[in-house]
């Protein structure tokens, strides 16, 4: 019997969908099908109800989940055992998002060295489903993601960072307090776009407008987007991290819109569980230098 078999069984049971199974599993679904195919040959038992787009497992599908649960478990722990490294790796290899690394690594990096002198650090930046993959590739030891949950990878919260708009000093918006969504369609709009759920949220605002706003710039870099509202090109939604140092000099002014209140991007700590644990701890430990 395959361990993958077994796998797929249970992440089709967890997402309770073989698409989003797929995803996890950085596979495609017509393989998660196959592989649950096999698996119920081998068992000569069918294992889900497919019913349109819903699926739940059969009678014999309920006895042999805590079966497979406890196989998946057991190989992943054997697994782990003869993989490990040592408690305190020479080498720490992290992984972040783009703006995790612009903004984020170079405040952090100087306390981990100084807690852990014996350590050298290994920086890479890619999407949150690239660093995920790579870590359960075993090529990251941790990384900073957006909210990402799979069930291989504990995953801990760090910090919240709020969506405001922000102009110019010059700007007439700027010293206005709170001004209505409605207003910014009489602007020219720089929309940053970091792939985030929380940006379709954004979207969603604007699509209730009569008016949409004048989008003229898209970038998905946020250094270059905040160039562009310096350079009076036009205003723009940015996370609060990328901009503290230019709001604390005066050169960016922070806006708030009642209709985006609340909205904010969330970042994450995603680690193999069981590893490195005293390192993950310690990055929890400094959360609150984190925040805003």
């Amino acid at each position: 019997m395959n361990i993958e078999n077994i796998e797929a069984f249970v992440y089709v049971h967890h997402y309770g969908s073989f698409n989003k199974a797929a995803e996890a599993l950085y596979l495609s679904q017509p393989s998660v099908t196959a592989r649950i195919q096999t698996l119920e040959r081998e068992l000569d038992s069918r294992l889900f109800d497919r019913q349109a787009k819903q699926i739940a497992l059969t009678d014999k599908g309920k006895q042999f989940l805590p079966y497979a649960q406890q196989i998946l478990q057991t190989f992943r722990k054997g697994k782990l055992h003869i993989q490990q490294r040592r408690a305190m790796p020479g080498e720490l290899r992290i992984g972040s998002t783009v703006s995790v690394s612009n903004y984020l690594i170079p405040d952090l990096l100087p306390l981990l060295q100084e807690r852990f002198p014996r350590l050298t650090f290994k920086l890479t930046t890619g999407t949150s489903d690239e660093l995920a993959a790579k870590l359960l590739d075993k090529e990251l030891d941790l990384a900073f993601v957006r909210r990402l949950a799979h069930p291989s990878l504990q995953s801990i919260p760090l910090y919240e960072d709020p969506i405001k708009l922000y102009v110019h000093e010059d700007h007439p918006f700027a010293g206005r307090g709170i001004i209505p969504i409605e207003e910014i369609g009489s602007q020219k709009l720089i929309f940053f776009e970091c792939g985030s759920l929380d940006w379709q949220r954004v979207h969603r605002v604007f699509e209730s407008l009569e008016h949409p706003p004048d989008i003229v710039f898209q970038a998905d870099n946020s250094e270059t987007a905040k160039k562009l509202v310096m350079h009076r090109a036009g205003i723009c939604f940015l996370p609060g991290i990328c901009v503290r140092r230019e709001v604390g000099e005066g050169r960016l002014i922070p806006v708030e819109v009642k209709e985006i209140a609340g909205i904010s991007l969330h970042t994450s700590l995603i680690a193999p569980a069981g590893e490195n644990i005293e390192i993950v701890e310690t990055i929890r430990g400094f959360r609150p230098l984190l925040e805003l």
